[in-house]
């Protein structure tokens, strides 16, 4: 088996996740360059992955403009810095695998598509629950017929209140502006896999929601700014920052507050960074619920809901066919099928592929997929290639069009406005 060398531009937690395979297989993959602006994480990356100076890169345009050193590059950057670095990487003759989503402009999501079909690369995007035994396990019932002809899907993203305080009103998906709609950069996961399962294309989409808790006139009365500048309410409120990161537990979500994880830099990092602020007083703007309804050419319908206010992170999805139903809960690792005629109820359930940081497994799944691919010089298309995604892509800028609105979309419509 060929050993395939890739290089990195972008070495944040999930670039650093991804590429665990190659230290787990270093058979099947190397990583062999890194392209990353923060000297601490260029040089935690470099040491981890052995990778000499020469080889070390504080931005992509020095990394690009060296002469092809890898069969490909995982582009790991802000959802707003993936384009150039994409187009560029297809010019230069890179196989490249995008971190979700493509890009917060539709238009460029379709122009990296097209290129990277006319230069004929392997070009796949981080939709890791199609990798899932979750998931995959969930297609083979509805390939099979096992309840019948697929009706209806219900499916929720349960965000958890304690990842949307970090991630969407702390951190770096918080604002529109800086990243994209929260339902293209939490959940294109899911309208992925929603695409997948429902076996056609969408047709039509609405979608309603906002931002109605994490503003400043749901803060309690007397809340400062950030938290540690004397609270009142520090002991009852579910967000206030020490009880999350000032604790034992230096995983993630800790871990992204500061790359020192001692207790003295985490707390300095509250006094002065984003995850110091009091979740009723920052800047954020993405909504905090939305729903989407989604109308297929095969007459499919779909009810998506994402909410922060859950306790867990997780995902359940409801599937309802013309023999039967099926019952899911990825977190759980369990699925439940119901056959009408007879009522036996089958369930299957599955060990820990990951959890929650690798996505049940599906993140080790996308990689194998991927050196496969690039081993086979984009001779065939993997389960997430771009062509696939773009459109579920499509389906989340046009939920937040009919959010904004009100109207429902016709996606084809939607589609040929973005070109002109």
């Amino acid at each position: 088996m060929k050993k395939v060398t890739v290089a990195i531009i972008g070495a944040g937690l999930r670039g650093v996740n991804y590429l665990e395979y190659a230290l787990q297989h270093p058979n099947e993959l190397q990583v062999v360059a890194v392209a990353e602006p923060v000297a601490e994480r260029r040089e935690s990356f470099q040491a981890r992955h052995r990778i000499p100076d020469h080889m070390c890169f504080e931005n992509w345009d020095d990394f690009f403009a060296m002469p092809k050193l890898a069969d490909a590059v995982l582009i790991c950057t802000q959802d707003k810095q993936h384009f150039d670095p994409t187009m560029k990487a297809l010019e230069a003759g890179y196989h490249v695998l995008l971190e979700k989503p493509m890009s917060p402009d539709a238009k460029e999501c379709l122009l990296m598509g097209e290129k990277a079909s006319q230069l004929n690369r392997v070009f796949s995007i981080c939709h890791v629950l199609r990798y899932t035994n979750f998931f995959s396990t969930i297609k083979g019932l509805l390939e099979n017929k096992t309840i019948g002809n697929l009706m209806s899907i219900t499916h929720n993203e349960n965000v958890g209140f304690w990842h949307q305080a970090h991630s969407f009103v702390r951190g770096n998906w918080s604002r529109k502006e800086d990243s994209s709609p929260m339902i293209l950069a939490k959940s294109c996961h899911d309208l992925d896999i929603l695409l997948w399962l429902a076996g056609a294309e969408c047709v039509r989409v609405s979608s309603f929601g906002s931002l109605s808790h994490f503003t400043s006139d749901q803060a309690p009365a007397g809340a400062p700014l950030r938290c540690l500048d004397g609270c009142p309410v520090a002991d009852d409120c579910l967000y206030y920052a020490p009880k999350h990161y000032l604790t034992e537990d230096t995983n993630w979500p800790t871990s992204a507050i500061s790359d020192d994880l001692s207790y003295s830099a985490r707390y300095k990092a509250l006094e002065e960074g984003p995850y110091g602020r009091c979740v009723y007083h920052c800047d954020n703007d993405v909504v905090d619920h939305q729903v989407v309804n989604m109308e297929f050419a095969n007459s499919v319908t779909v009810a998506f809901t994402m909410s922060a206010f859950t306790r867990d992170v997780s995902r359940t999805i409801k599937l309802m066919g013309t023999k039967g139903e099926i019952r899911g809960a990825m977190e759980k690792n369990e699925i439940e099928v119901i056959h009408f005629g007879s009522g036996k109820v089958e369930r299957i359930s599955f060990e820990d592929m990951g959890g929650h940081v690798g996505h049940g497994g599906g993140d080790m799944g996308l990689l194998k997929d991927f050196l496969k691919l690039v081993r086979e010089d984009g001779k065939s298309q993997g389960l997430t290639s771009a062509s696939q995604s773009v459109q579920s892509h499509l389906m989340a800028f046009a939920a937040e069009q009919s959010r904004m609105d009100g109207n429902s979309i016709n996606l084809k419509d939607f589609a040929k406005s973005i070109l002109v």
